[in-house]
């Protein structure tokens, strides 16, 4: 409390002029004085959360340049942390700070207030709102929204279009397309060197000179304009840019790996799918040393016009931020669509209600309050399987998750067979009440075309080639130390880029924890059609030569899984990875074909 109010008389009110209204003076400077501590010790925490956000992404420099790969690793855990704590931090602060005010509205209207005029001139404005509402409604436990008290706008989302920035480089050709590549990758020098440099830079020219004699009919372009910062992830480093030509834009991405032998270009990007690839929602989250997240994005919206907004910020890392921007999107295409949500297509899960909204590309799912005898899971061990997984390197084969609580939704925009449903298998979550939906907790993922729907309407070449795709879906999990548990084939779906990945997470497990047995030798045929094993069988025992058993697919798709995955269904494949894991490989997966790779011998 400042000097100006020790020296009233708190008893009478003394110097607000006495009695009830001397009182009510003093009250409303008390909430004043604590809205603005309060707002205060929000930025503060906000600050402290970006900084130790940026120090922990600047490290991924050092990481690729020693090939420090385990590294890079704990940092990519441990970034993902750094937030949360940082809230739960400032929230037990602000109890000691409010003290009998923590639930006071008036004091948290004057807080907004307050935070707003601290922030109003900052450059990432958006992002420290997001923590602001994190903030209250950790404390307050909003459902819905509170425009009162949060910050709140579903309008169009701007994002900066500056052509000169001080986020970019501009490269123009005066010589030759290989002498503007040997100059970008001299800027873009690490500590360490490249292998070959000038090969490099002859292999981009000529990779870009046949793009655009083939897009464009013409190897000329007029600039190519680059982000400052690298993107890194895993074990690769980015230079991400855009070629120009009058209105014309092409991404630009160069990938960077760098082996004993010296750091190379390893393949040149130049199609909006290939990078929509790179910054997939199934991929681990790039560390970006930038103070500027919402120009990066910018950028990125650039030479990604169809990715959204959401899942740009989420690339970055910035997820909770990107939450808020999936939440603004969905409301707003609410505010424009009169469709109704309804019973997602697909087998029923066993632990998940799943809806969708027919014209958004989106699928929510809700944690069923019983589940069906065959599980032995709970939900405890759901929430836990998501956090896993969230966490994880996704290698571009599991769906990034969006975790919700306390959202509403208009009773009329639900289907009657979708409200029985939820209220059936979830009313723990579910409510109406009047002519509001009340969820209290909920998953959001993109939504993909389910594997074992695709194999059935899609074709005889398409299915062929998504089952090809499932056997290495499950490969590459398996590299990132993944087992999915559960390896039906409507627990995948197909992305728009005709990519088989994994979605239904609750028994997924490290695949490290399983023990991969083979089938023991029955000694007579009464074992073998007996109801239970003949042996005993622990919680985390596999038989892979079982997944033929139950993977149930027509002829023609079991046999090419038969002839290109044979090594699916045995003991010493699984093995063999489990042990190379365990030695402390990084397996590389990479998020381009193969065929885009540069060649080096």
């Amino acid at each position: 409390m400042n000097a100006e109010v020790q020296r009233m008389d708190a008893s009478s009110g003394q110097g607000f002029g006495g009695g009830e209204r001397g009182q009510m003076a003093l009250e409303n400077l008390r909430q004043r004085q604590a809205a603005r501590a309060a707002a205060t010790a929000i930025l503060d925490a906000y600050d402290h959360y970006f900084n130790e956000f940026h120090r922990v992404s600047a490290r991924a420099r050092l990481h690729f340049e020693q090939r420090n790969w385990a590294q890079w690793q704990h940092d990519s855990t441990a970034r993902l942390s750094v937030r949360e704590a940082v809230v739960a931090h400032v929230v037990q602060g602000l109890r000691a700070i409010l003290g009998d005010l923590l639930h006071n509205v008036p004091v948290w209207l004057a807080t907004k207030d307050f935070y707003a005029t601290l922030i109003a001139r900052r450059q990432n404005l958006e992002l420290s709102e997001t923590f602001f509402n994190s903030v209250t409604r950790r404390i307050l436990g909003t459902v819905g929204v509170d425009q009162r008290i949060e910050f709140v706008w579903f309008g169009a989302t701007m994002l900066p279009g500056r052509e000169q920035s001080d986020m970019l480089r501009r490269y123009v050709r005066i010589t030759d397309t290989t002498d503007v590549f040997r100059t970008i990758l001299a800027d873009y020098a690490l500590d360490a060197p490249y292998r070959d440099v000038e090969r490099d830079a002859l292999l981009l020219a000529q990779a870009l000179e046949r793009e655009l004699s083939c897009v464009w009919e013409s190897p000329d372009f007029e600039s190519i304009e680059t982000l400052r910062p690298l993107f890194f992830r895993n074990k690769g480093a980015y230079i991400i840019g855009r070629i120009r030509k009058r209105n014309r834009v092409l991404p630009l991405i160069l990938p960077l790996l760098h082996t004993e032998a010296g750091i190379f270009v390893d393949a040149a990007l130049f199609t909006e799918e290939e990078a929509s690839k790179v910054f997939s929602f199934t991929r681990a989250y790039f560390h970006v040393d930038t103070e500027s997240p919402v120009e990066v994005v910018g950028f990125l919206k650039s030479i990604m016009p169809l990715k959204p907004i959401a899942e740009l910020y989420t690339a970055l890392g910035w997820n909770k931020h990107g939450k808020t921007m999936l939440y603004r999107a969905l409301y707003r295409h609410l505010g424009n669509s009169s469709d109704r949500f309804e019973i997602a297509r697909g087998a029923k899960g066993m632990v998940m209600t799943v809806f969708t909204l027919p014209s958004y590309d989106i699928v929510f799912k809700i944690i069923k309050d019983r589940f069906a005898e065959a599980k032995t899971i709970t939900r405890r061990d759901v929430l836990a399987s998501y956090q896993f997984v969230f966490k994880h390197d996704r290698v571009g084969r599991m769906v990034d998750a969006q975790e919700f609580e306390n959202l509403t939704f208009a009773r009329e925009r639900f289907t009657d067979e979708l409200i029985d449903e939820l209220l059936a298998t979830a009313a723990n979550t579910v409510s109406v009440e009047g002519d509001q939906v009340i969820v209290r907790h909920l998953y959001t993922e993109r939504r993909l075309y389910p594997l074992d729907l695709y194999i059935k309407e899609m074709g005889s070449q398409h299915a062929l080639a998504a089952i090809r795709d499932y056997g290495y879906a499950i490969a590459d999990l398996a590299a990132a130390n993944i087992f999915p548990g559960d390896l039906f084939i409507k627990n995948f779906g197909v992305t728009r880029h005709d990519r088989v990945v994994f979605y239904d997470y609750d028994e997924v497990m490290l695949l490290t924890d399983v023990n991969f047995r083979k089938m023991p030798a029955s000694s007579n045929y009464d074992d073998e059609i007996a109801a239970q094993p003949w042996f005993s069988v622990q919680p985390n025992d596999v038989f892979p030569e079982e997944f033929r058993t139950f993977l149930w697919l027509p002829r023609p798709l079991r046999t090419l899984l038969e002839a290109e995955h044979s090594y699916l269904f045995t003991v010493e494949w699984w093995q063999s990875m489990q042990a190379r894991i365990r030695s402390g490989e990084i397996v590389d997966i990479y998020p381009y074909a193969q065929s885009k790779r540069l060649l080096h011998g």
